[in-house]
């Protein structure tokens, strides 16, 4: 009667443990289960750490002012470390008369009798129970071949748990890179790409924190944080990282898809981690590529305690930066592609407006000129206005001569590249967006300068076009003084008080690190914003 009583124990024990699916869940029960089987007081269940050692440790039964006292989790040292290096089960009267022992810290509780066995998902030891102080006697020989039992049972059930995982983030990816690859393939802009992916990575779950990193422009050993979204990422947004300080420069220079497994670390942890009171989470890296070299560099973390990232949950991203590379580089192609063609209407339309109308308006202004010279009378002021206008109209038409026409290299012109953004932009606005510009504006903003603009001017018509619900937007770029400044009024609702404003703190960023600055007046009729730098970069202290 009680072999029966003790196996029903078993399979309602088993039971318990396989209809979870949740790992974090499975883990739990299964230490749940083990204590109560064999009648002991505490119970734990290691986890074992790629890189050697535990990552996790998941206990029962110990009060949790005693597990404040203690500090820190066991790390697979001593007795622990002992059933690790030969997982085959141990079973003690007394913990403290074994050679392997290396005692308890200070504040943890007596532990005499123990019982270890090793957990096993498929040929692959995934962690230990460890069962202390049986309530009436020593462990036996019976309660060996009964944990064993369940810790087969549990095998089962935690690599049930991994495919559930397994198949979730397959999901979770594959919808985010469908999403990517389509809005790639109907966009006329691919400058968004690394905020587009790590949007619909964070929307979709694909993991706690989502962040892009690319090379930084200023310091060769640097990846700069592009985008970043979910749990703590306006700390990391906008960051730089020192090659030396994440596993992405890595990635960035290989290709290879790695992962850091996690959990407590005396050294270095990855920069691109999350952490919690000493302890970090996984985080997976995978490449993007142009042209087939690596450009950027997802990074995809975890919280503390959560599983590492498997080789499939790693061939599974890899797979997503694939498709998004190559949906990048058809996007890019067609870009290219109605760049051209646009390219050479504007060189037609150039030609047209040079060649007729400017002659047409100037002959004009002379003919009125030559009456206002033979008339007398309050005619002659009108006369003169007449040609004022017209002398203005000239002067707009050579303007918009001027940015038609392009470069002989065959590089867009900043006014062309300001003109295209506000173009896209204007496509999702009651109204097109009103351009002007003021000043040599093509010939002091030039390289980097004009790079920086054109990012910040497209991240303030995407705040505009995204968020203000504005029905006329106003973009003016001036070149005068010594400055170039970029302008754009709307008459949204104002920005208000939002959870994330690493768009805003991005352009601050860039205006400062050129010597600008970046000033924001928002209220509920409407947004200033301004953007503006030395047309001169002032010297590096």
């Amino acid at each position: 009667m009680r072999t029966q009583g003790r196996l029903r124990a078993l399979l309602g024990a088993t039971q318990a443990v396989v209809e979870q699916i949740e790992l974090s869940e499975v883990l739990r029960r299964i230490v749940e289960a083990a204590v109560e089987l064999v009648d002991a007081q505490y119970g734990a269940l290691g986890v074992l750490a790629p890189q050697g050692g535990l990552e996790e440790f998941i206990h029962v039964g110990m009060p949790d002012d005693a597990v404040h006292r203690i500090g820190h989790l066991p790390e697979g040292h001593g007795l622990l470390g002992a059933l690790i290096d030969h997982p085959d089960p141990i079973r003690l009267e007394r913990i403290a008369d074994d050679s392997r022992s290396v005692g308890f810290p200070e504040g943890h509780p007596p532990m005499s009798s123990f019982l270890g066995v090793p957990v096993r998902v498929r040929d692959e030891v995934f962690g230990n129970l460890y069962l202390t102080n049986r309530r009436h006697g020593e462990f036996s020989d019976e309660d060996i071949e009964l944990t064993s039992a369940l810790a087969a049972a549990a095998g089962v059930a935690i690599d049930n748990a991994r495919r559930f995982t397994e198949a979730r983030m397959r999901e979770a990816w594959a919808a985010a890179s469908a999403q990517v690859v389509s809005t790639l393939l109907t966009t006329s802009d691919t400058e968004g790409t690394a905020a587009l992916m790590a949007d619909e990575l964070a929307v979709r779950g694909a993991a706690d924190r989502i962040a892009v990193l690319v090379p930084d422009e200023e310091d060769p050993h640097t990846l700069r944080v592009r985008e970043a979204r979910g749990l703590d990422a306006d700390r990391i947004a906008g960051a730089a990282v020192p090659f030396d300080r994440t596993l992405a420069a890595v990635v960035l220079e290989g290709g290879d898809t790695r992962a850091t497994p996690g959990g407590r670390t005396d050294g270095l942890a990855d920069a691109l981690a999350l952490e919690d009171s000493g302890h970090f989470g996984p985080v997976l890296f995978t490449a993007i590529r142009r042209a087939g070299v690596p450009r950027a560099v997802i990074a995809a973390g975890r919280r503390p305690g959560m599983p590492h990232f498997t080789p499939a949950e790693m061939r599974i991203a890899e797979d997503f930066a694939e498709r998004a590379s190559l949906a990048h580089e058809l996007a890019g192609a067609r870009e290219a592609q109605q760049r051209s063609v646009l390219l050479e209407d504007r060189a037609r339309i150039a030609r047209d407006l040079h060649d007729h109308v400017v002659q047409q308006l100037y002959g004009a202004g002379l003919d009125l000129q030559a009456v206002a010279a033979t008339s007398e009378g309050p005619g002659i002021s009108r006369i003169e206005s007449a040609v004022a206008a017209i002398d203005d109209a000239i002067a707009q038409v050579r303007t918009i001569v001027f940015a038609l026409t392009p470069r002989a290299d065959g590089t867009p012109t900043l006014r062309h590249r300001v003109l295209d953004l506000a173009a896209s932009a204007s496509s999702r606005l009651p109204q097109p967006v009103s351009v002007a510009f003021s000043g040599p504006v093509d010939l002091v903003a030039d390289g980097r300068l004009a790079d920086e603009l054109t990012a910040s001017v497209r991240e303030l018509l995407s705040n505009v076009v995204k968020h203000s619900g504005a029905a006329s937007v106003q973009l003016s770029v001036l070149a005068l003084d010594g400055t170039v400044t970029a302008v754009v009024i709307d008459d949204g609702h104002g920005i208000g008080v939002t959870a994330r404003r690493s768009g805003l703190e991005n352009l601050r960023v860039r205006a400062e690190r050129l010597g600008g600055s970046f000033d924001v007046d928002t209220g509920p009729r409407g947004t200033h914003a301004r953007w503006s730098v030395p047309s001169v970069p002032a010297p590096k202290e």
